[in-house]
């Protein structure tokens, strides 16, 4: 994984926590959250405020995610809105998180300029025992404040001074003005610089989740259903008014039906602004590439041309998906018959992507699980399946792999997203901003070291 790190393709724009002082206020919200404390005085957080190097230390990487299904947060900046969100268990807790930052940029700015601010994304299920309890799931609500309370203080302050205010005796109540006294020692003057978060509430209709092998849960369409990635029996899953079980990704006919009748894809060569004949070739590439290394060819430095060599000396070995995009590609560039591509085609979910609707991102996560060989649209939209399989490849798959994202990928993020997804917003990982001329352990953290110790 080293590789990855070294070109920021893992653990890429974390926020360093550098120092006593900023390592000291961490531990105040660590300890207000969760009882426990680190010993680190040097360590990189993400977006919630998870620090790997902490989580190898306290041997529990769910520290600040209790049962999974309860994201807690400390916000030492407001830079952090940029890191991504790791060991998500959940598709919307990143982009939750950040919208939380931006609502209330201005108010966290001052108040994290003294203390660390601590929160939880709360929902009313503490508990993910069975399948069904990931339905009970509709609306999360973010609730924060300083460690020491500043927030609410200043939130019994302001009632305070309302009383004050409408009270015609309120002059001759010593206790009124001492207990305003004491929070304003706290809280600063709260009439000329107000303290207030905004804890909005946000939806969550379609997500997925990695809890039971991974589901993908689709509550705001014309069919609701939840798709399995494991295939397990999950018993039945309460959809509304109807109560419904789980569609398992290998039946490929029952995930095909359910994006179609929803409307959820279309197919690369007929969507609209995009190069449709560029998209299926280098899907064929990365094919090539997966049967070349398998039998141990040197693929690290490899062009087009090499990968047609490649191509004809293992065309007995390379699969059905191959083939089928061949001939989807034949079609697009003008030289072909138009090639009938059936869900039951290995390649059938190659041939698509997510139409433009808000569940977008999630459909191209889902499509990315369908069509693992694709590993530009897995690295993009699913990055913990992505960094799950990379780690099986053999070291000249890795190389290629590497070196072919931080070249034709990092340099233009918001470009390759377009191309591939149409424009819009990002896709639902929501792709943290590339470091900037950065050393190399500002942006990666020293724990790798830490864990080749181990």
């Amino acid at each position: 994984m080293m590789r990855l790190i070294e070109k920021g393709l893992m653990y890429g724009n974390l926020f360093h926590v550098a120092g006593p002082a900023m390592a000291d206020r961490y531990n105040r919200a660590l300890k207000h959250l969760t009882g426990k404390t680190t010993s680190l005085t040097d360590f990189h957080v993400d977006i919630s405020g998870y620090a790997p190097e902490i989580g190898d230390e306290l041997d529990d990487h769910l520290y600040l995610n209790p049962q999974g299904c309860n994201r807690q947060f400390i916000l030492l900046s407001t830079e952090q809105k940029t890191a991504p969100l790791l060991e998500a268990k959940f598709s919307t807790s990143r982009s939750i998180l950040r919208r939380f930052i931006e609502a209330n940029e201005a108010q966290l700015f001052a108040l994290t300029a003294r203390d660390a601010v601590a929160g939880e994304l709360v929902n009313s299920v503490y508990t993910v025992s069975k399948p069904a309890h990931l339905l009970d799931i509709r609306r999360i609500k973010i609730e924060a404040d300083t460690a020491s309370g500043v927030v609410a203080d200043a939130g019994k302050l302001d009632g305070l001074i309302t009383e004050f205010r409408a009270r015609e005796d309120a002059w001759w109540d010593d206790v009124l003005i001492a207990d305003m006294i004491t929070l304003a020692k706290k809280t600063g003057d709260v009439t000329r610089t107000p303290i207030h978060l905004d804890h909005a509430e946000y939806d969550q209709e379609n997500f997925w989740t990695e809890h039971f092998g991974g589901l993908y849960v689709f509550r705001d369409v014309d069919d609701p259903r939840v798709l399995s990635v494991s295939g397990e029996d999950l018993g039945p899953m309460p959809l509304g008014e109807d109560t419904r079980p789980a569609i398992p990704l290998e039946d490929r006919n029952k995930v095909a039906k359910f994006l179609a009748q929803n409307e959820l894809v279309e197919p690369i060569v007929t969507a609209k602004g995009v190069d449709a004949a560029a998209i299926l070739r280098q899907k064929m590439d990365f094919i090539i590439v997966d049967v070349a290394a398998t039998m141990e060819a040197d693929v690290a430095q490899v062009d087009r041309r090499d990968l047609r060599t490649l191509a004809r000396r293992y065309a007995d070995l390379l699969p059905p998906e191959f083939h089928t995009l061949n001939r989807l590609l034949r079609w697009a560039e003008g030289g072909g018959a138009w090639p009938k591509v059936t869900s039951e085609d290995p390649a059938y979910f190659y041939t698509l992507r997510a139409a433009p609707h808000k569940d977008r991102d999630l459909v191209n996560m889902l499509l990315a699980e369908l069509s693992p060989l694709d590993v530009r649209q897995l690295f993009i939209c699913h990055k913990e399946l992505f960094y799950a399989r990379y780690r099986t490849w053999p070291e000249a798959k890795k190389a290629f792999v590497a070196d072919f994202l931080a070249r034709e990928y990092q340099v233009d993020k918001a470009g390759a997203r377009a191309a591939l997804f149409g424009s819009g917003d990002a896709p639902m990982q929501e792709e943290e901003d590339a470091p900037q001329e950065r050393d190399i352990v500002d942006v990666v953290g020293p724990w790798g070291a830490v864990r080749r110790g181990r």
